[in-house]
């Protein structure tokens, strides 16, 4: 018997633990066909010999905005998908607030040939419910997107909210679904109200960004939502959550039963605002990184039950939108959001050589959580025979620094991640059977990813 590829010599890590060290998986056809000792596999026509390092079930990167269609001078599904594939990520999932917006589904189809036409790593995204189509969520389900996202807060893009009557409609129309809807979750009326006034005042230091969207707005929105869950039936998801203070409400909704998840960033663990003092507005973004005593709290829940996975918020602009001639220049007058996909997994397995999480907890969180919180699993975030042969393979020692940002592989590269030091590194990415990035070089080809059919996939979320 001979098969498409086998990875030899490695260590392999899933939730349940570790096999290894002189471990190996054989793919066919794009699928497991076997794990074992590498001197137990099948011959293979192509042979990735990892050299003893560890190999883990593709990693996911449930947040990003890849910024197609309408604003590729950002981002588009080409570049961020070679910045997923060299940050060891096998499946990006996209944000609905680009140009149209996808709130229909023509602008569905749109994002979807667009990714089939240039994505290098499997891909899917969210479709956006606003005051003009909270009563369409059927129609909307039907085109395939993963699930559906409300801004509450102000953002990129300026998308207003349906009200709370309209969505507490169309949170009942997903329940109907299964599908979840994830939510922006700040109250704009007071973040409006403190950035107005701050301005008002002349208080224009990057800082000042920070403290207009204090806790409150967060907790706020995370309550009511999971109020109208409890309501509903729906399956709700927080995303981008900054504060520890917001996940512990999160933990106190599964405890009621409620089907809530929430994602947290590695920006968020790994910086205090004092960064915002440290690199100005290279690290303003919505929600802000928070002050030390909630980064605390968020790494309890981390470790309990407030947040279930790792995303990144990747959000590409240009260094004209982020003021990078000034990065301390007046705040209102810059764009929030940086670049994440290839920070992620170097930034998270800084934090297991730190013994803050272990291997098995951040490869749970980073890749078998998410398949399963966005009906992926087991297709996705696996090591199962017959599932996709979707691996990050990495080095747990590897000590280095991000000296430049543009080397990153995305069209913008702000980043406050430049000059930070991690210790572990991706090595190779392999998306269904298929080596997309391998010796510090993206070798994976556009087009070759694909939409992640999540209807024939099962959609029961379970910690």
């Amino acid at each position: 018997m001979s098969v498409d590829l086998v990875v030899r010599d490695c260590t392999i890590v899933t939730p349940e633990g570790q096999i290894g060290p002189d471990a190996g998986v054989a793919v066919d056809d794009g699928k497991i066909v076997a794990i074992g000792s590498s001197e137990n596999l099948p011959d293979a026509d192509e042979v990735v010999e990892a050299d003893g390092n560890y190999l883990a079930p593709g990693v996911i990167d449930c947040h990003i905005h890849n910024r197609t269609p309408g604003l590729e001078y950002k981002e588009d599904w080409k570049t961020a998908t070679q910045a997923a594939a060299a940050g060891g990520v096998t499946t990006v999932m996209g944000m609905p607030n680009t140009d149209p917006v996808i709130d229909q589904p023509e602008h569905i189809e749109t994002k979807a040939n667009l990714g089939d036409e240039n994505a290098l790593v499997d891909f899917q995204f969210y479709a956006v419910i606003t005051s003009n189509n909270y009563d369409q969520v059927h129609d909307l389900a039907e085109t395939g997107v993963v699930g559906y996202k409300v801004f509450l807060g102000t953002t990129i893009g300026a998308i207003p909210p349906p009200n709370d009557g309209e969505l507490l409609e169309a949170m009942e129309q997903v329940a109907e679904t299964n599908r979840r809807l994830g939510f922006h979750e700040e109250n704009d009326e007071i973040l409006s109200h403190l950035a107005e006034k701050f301005q008002e005042e002349g208080k224009n230091d990057p800082i000042y960004h920070t403290w207009s969207r204090p806790p409150i707005t967060e907790r706020e929105a995370i309550s009511r939502t999971i109020l109208f869950a409890e309501e509903t039936g729906a399956k709700i998801h927080m995303f981008h959550l900054s504060c520890g203070s917001g996940a512990e409400l999160v933990a106190e909704g599964k405890d009621r039963g409620i089907d809530v998840t929430a994602e947290t960033m590695p920006h968020y663990l790994w910086f205090t605002e004092d960064v915002m003092r440290e690199k100005g507005n290279v690290a303003r973004i919505q929600p802000p990184i928070r002050d030390q005593e909630e980064q605390d709290l968020l790494w309890e829940q981390v470790q309990g039950d407030g947040i279930d996975c790792i995303a990144t918020d990747h959000s590409p602009h240009t260094d004209e939108e982020k003021g990078m001639d000034d990065p301390f220049k007046n705040t209102w007058e810059v764009i929030s959001g940086f670049v994440g996909l290839e920070t992620e997994v170097p930034a998270m397995l800084s934090f297991v050589n730190e013994g803050r999480m272990s291997l098995e907890q951040w490869i749970n969180m980073h890749s078998t959580q998410p398949a399963k919180i966005w009906g992926m699993y087991p297709e996705k975030g696996s090591l199962q025979v017959g599932t996709d042969a979707d691996f990050t393979i990495f080095d747990l020692e590897e000590e280095w620094t991000l000296e430049d940002r543009h080397s990153l592989h995305s069209k913008n590269t702000v980043t406050p991640f430049e000059g930070e030091s991690f210790t572990g590194s991706v090595e190779t990415t392999i998306v269904r059977g298929n080596v997309v990035y391998e010796d510090g070089e993206v070798v994976g080809e556009s087009g070759y990813g694909n939409q992640v059919d999540v209807d024939e996939i099962d959609n029961d979320y379970g910690n």
